[in-house]
């Protein structure tokens, strides 16, 4: 443990002092506490040396921003090996705090994006944030390592010392939600490790979706570093394969599509005849991508969302428009398609989804295409065979074996991708006996209405709640998935009557 103590006291001096003040400091450490990290002081200062200015400004809403970039290790388990770039967004509301000593001591909360495998973008004061630093935190946003300003994972911008599939896939290994609160603890020791008062060292982290999911593995490895939690929508399946995830997800998934077809009766045949066109031509996207029929089903992703059925309506009619008009699609509707698909930007997003969706023990092997074939209203070969009145499905939150030949930016990461998905050793990401013994605050905001998407479905969602000990719900039946930005004030007020813990 001293060495891991001198090894996060080493890290810290780079962000905390000018170089020349490390280096003056790391002169006085002694040697031998860093003799068995097989490391030397040399290369430390090496380190020191290529430190980074930060950048600080302040908007015109009178948030100071300051951008911080961190080289953390790619893999903790040799922490002065490779290293990887790691951002994260400071924002502090001057009207909270008008001098320095006052900035220093606004407690920090860590916001955690959802995904996996999306960065966060500027933030303000309006909307949630607000919000947020309306009860006197300073924020900080990160982007998780493989996104955004992190090291961002591409087919383009892969190292150039991984030559094979099997390379790729090891490397990939290294950006789940482990890896993520890892990160996250690094920073928090090099911005506030330092201070005198042990709960001035801890933070308070929020999770929306996948980064609720942080949130829990945080729980389970790092709670000495937390003060509360807050998640929406993000409550993790606690079980050890993703099947019955998928299977709940499903159902959810149906009934939306009953609703949606309900509401727009017409597209039922919209949607056959843009079936149609593109089963039988190739249909070339800006990008190079192919828009296929199953690319096309994946639309309903925005089911989950505040407007999706209304948003999917009317990208259907744009395009059975320009089928009557034209005979073919348009570049404005494949634009605007393209537009709503990012998986050629957030790779990870595919790549790691299904690993990064719960407790799991064993290989995903492709479980949400395993089991969507079990139910013939998702397949097209099927559905054209029956009446004109039979509407096809659209999916739900899912990822396909088949996106890594329909998006373009996908297609040299299709090997590794398969070997992620039948690979079976994967760490544990929650540590069950430490939830059930937690002892930190958790307040979460869940959904419960059926008739909705939910990305986590509500029942595994309840099972998760009652296996983390001090967690407390606000449940509606109001909110879609998006519930945070739909509706900020509301959320974030229910959220922080539940921190009080005020029953009486």
């Amino acid at each position: 443990m001293r060495n891991l103590s001198t090894l996060s006291a080493l890290v810290s001096l780079r962000f905390r002092t000018s170089s020349s003040q490390a280096i003056s400091t790391l002169d006085t450490v002694n040697s031998r506490d860093i003799r068995p990290l097989n490391t030397s002081i040399s290369s430390i200062k090496s380190t020191l040396l290529s430190s980074m200015d930060l950048e600080t400004y302040i908007n015109k809403e009178q948030v100071k921003v300051v951008e911080h970039f961190f080289d953390l290790p790619l893999d903790y388990n040799h922490p002065f090996g490779e290293k990887i770039r790691v951002f994260a967004r400071n924002l502090i509301p001057k009207n909270k705090a008008k001098t320095e000593k006052e900035e220093n001591d606004l407690p920090y909360l860590m916001y955690l994006q959802g995904g996996p495998g999306f960065e966060v973008g500027l933030m303000g004061s309006s909307g949630f944030a607000g919000e947020i630093h309306e009860q006197g935190y300073q924020t900080l946003w990160l982007d998780p390592r493989g996104t955004g300003l992190s090291t961002p994972i591409s087919a383009d911008t892969l190292p150039a010392r991984l030559k094979s599939d099997q390379d790729i896939a090891d490397y990939l290994k290294h950006f789940r939600a482990d890896s993520i609160v890892q990160d996250c603890e690094s920073i928090r020791q090099i911005l506030i490790g330092d201070k005198p008062q042990k709960e001035d060292r801890k933070w308070t982290v929020m999770g929306q979706s996948f980064g609720g999911f942080c949130a829990i593995t945080y729980l389970s490895f790092h709670s000495e570093g937390l003060k509360e939690v807050f998640i929406t929508g993000g409550l993790p399946p606690l079980v050890d394969n993703p099947d019955p995830n998928y299977e709940w997800t499903v159902q959810k998934v149906i009934s939306r599509n009953k609703i949606y077809y309900a509401k727009y009766p017409k597209d039922i045949r919209r949607v056959r005849d843009i079936a149609d066109h593109l089963e039988g031509n190739t249909v070339v996207l800006p990008s190079g991508g192919h828009l296929t029929v199953r690319r096309f089903q994946q639309l309903g992703i925005d089911f989950g969302m505040s407007g999706g059925i209304d948003r999917v309506h009317q990208t259907v009619l744009r395009v059975a428009n320009d089928l009557e008009l034209f005979g073919k699609i348009s570049y404005k509707a494949l634009q605007t398609i393209e537009h709503s698909q990012s998986f050629d930007g957030n790779p990870i997003y595919a790549i790691l989804h299904e690993p990064c969706s719960g407790h799991y023990s064993k290989a995903s092997r492709w479980s949400a295409d395993r089991i969507v074939q079990k139910h013939p209203q998702f397949s097209w070969s099927q559905i054209k065979k029956l009446s004109a009145d039979e509407p096809i499905y659209f999916t739900g939150e899912m990822i396909f074996p088949q996106m890594f030949n329909d998006y373009a930016n996908l297609r040299h990461l299709k090997g590794a991708a398969e070997l992620l998905a039948q690979d079976s050793s994967w760490r544990p990401l929650y540590d069950l006996q430490q939830l059930a013994a937690n002892e930190v605050k958790v307040s979460a905001a869940t959904d419960n209405e059926f008739k909705k998407i939910r990305y986590v479905p509500f029942e595994l969602a309840q099972e998760t709640a009652a296996k983390i000990r001090n967690t407390e719900q606000y449940i509606t039946n109001q909110l879609f998935h998006s519930g945070i930005r739909e509706d900020p004030k509301d959320v974030m007020k229910r959220l922080f009557q539940l921190s009080r813990r005020e029953f009486a």
